[in-house]
């Protein structure tokens, strides 16, 4: 079964302490939604962006580590969902879900997937 991410989308300065008990618990709810459909596969918040680290590989070879995201956006991924979905319109109902809970955007993507000759195809 395909394979979609749905990310949450956190602004710049995301203060993670503002989370009251009712998101928790919506968030919380989704979880149990999705584990009781079969449909996530794993789950995962992340700290926020200045804390990331971001590399880089130099024309020397060699690989630059630097402090913050590689874009610079006003928006970052500070959670997700991998999910196994029939398809993307089951993977969107799932998205509706987590903005809902989660009070932000997200974004919902599928992963690539990669034929035994190398195609990458988004279906099977």
């Amino acid at each position: 079964m395909p394979q979609y991410l749905v990310a949450i989308q956190h602004p710049e300065n995301y203060d993670p302490s503002l989370e009251g008990e009712a998101m928790i618990r919506d968030i919380g709810a989704l979880n149990e939604e999705m584990d009781a459909a079969g449909a996530r596969f794993f789950a995962g918040g992340l700290e926020s962006a200045s804390h990331a680290k971001s590399l880089r590989k130099q024309p020397d070879g060699k690989v630059s580590i630097t402090d913050g995201p590689y874009i610079e956006t006003k928006e970052h991924i500070g959670g997700f969902w991998i999910l196994q979905c029939a398809d993307m319109d089951e993977a969107l109902a799932w998205g509706r879900k987590a903005v809902v809970a989660c009070r932000v955007p997200v974004v919902v993507r599928a992963f690539l997937r990669i034929r035994p000759r190398g195609k990458a195809s988004t279906s099977l």
